[in-house]
């Protein structure tokens, strides 16, 4: 990937038109067009700037190897669920909001799983969550990472899931959930499949 596709990719991640660039940087919206086509090349001053405007180092943007870094990469590409999952777990928590008879409820939770497709969490059938989820499946989940203060916040339609393999795929990522299960209280444990259907990374 060139510097000016990274650009042109990072200004659109932003929401950012070429006229509303140029008009910060102070120069014309046809240089930030030729910059993006390869066909000039930003001055030191403004390749600063754009570094911090786009939130990417100055050596992702002039090293046409570097095609993704952490988190760079998942700004340049539609994130994963894997993705989601990491950056989560990066920030430590997460917060999962819900509405149910028009009200809306929001709770911070901790226990993620994730493979190619969705994403997982737990909870527990005596709990409101639960009655929630089955009366309104759509939710959004959304997390802060105190040290890049960068966020995520994702919507989709949350639905049980059966599946033996992805039970116990969470129970050995959080040894805790099996601590607390045992015997019967086993029946209330519960988990929910989230499919992503909009991912937002800033």
């Amino acid at each position: 990937m060139t510097t000016g596709e990274k650009l042109a990719a990072l200004r659109k991640r932003k929401g950012i038109t070429q006229e509303r660039l140029s008009e910060i940087l102070k120069v014309s919206r046809q240089s930030v067009s030729r910059w993006e086509m390869d066909a000039a090349f930003p001055e030191t001053d403004k390749l600063i700037k754009l570094s911090k405007l786009l939130e990417c180092s100055i050596d992702f943007l002039l090293n046409d190897a570097l095609e993704e870094d952490r988190l760079t990469g998942i700004a340049l590409r539609e994130p994963s669920a894997e993705d989601c999952a990491r950056f989560i777990r990066e920030c430590g928590y997460f917060f999962l909001a819900t509405c149910a008879d028009g009200s809306p409820g929001l709770r911070p939770m901790g226990m993620l799983y994730a493979d190619e497709r969705a994403l997982y969490f737990a909870t527990d059938k005596r709990k409101s969550l639960y009655g929630q989820l089955m009366g309104n499946p759509q939710v959004a989940l959304a997390s802060y990472n105190l040290y890049t203060r960068k966020w995520i916040r994702i919507s989709g339609c949350a639905k049980e899931e059966s599946s033996l393999e992805i039970r116990e795929a969470m129970l050995n990522l959080y040894p805790v959930i099996r601590q607390e299960y045992t015997n019967q209280d086993e029946i209330f444990f519960v988990i929910f499949k989230l499919t992503p259907e909009n991912v937002t990374i800033n």
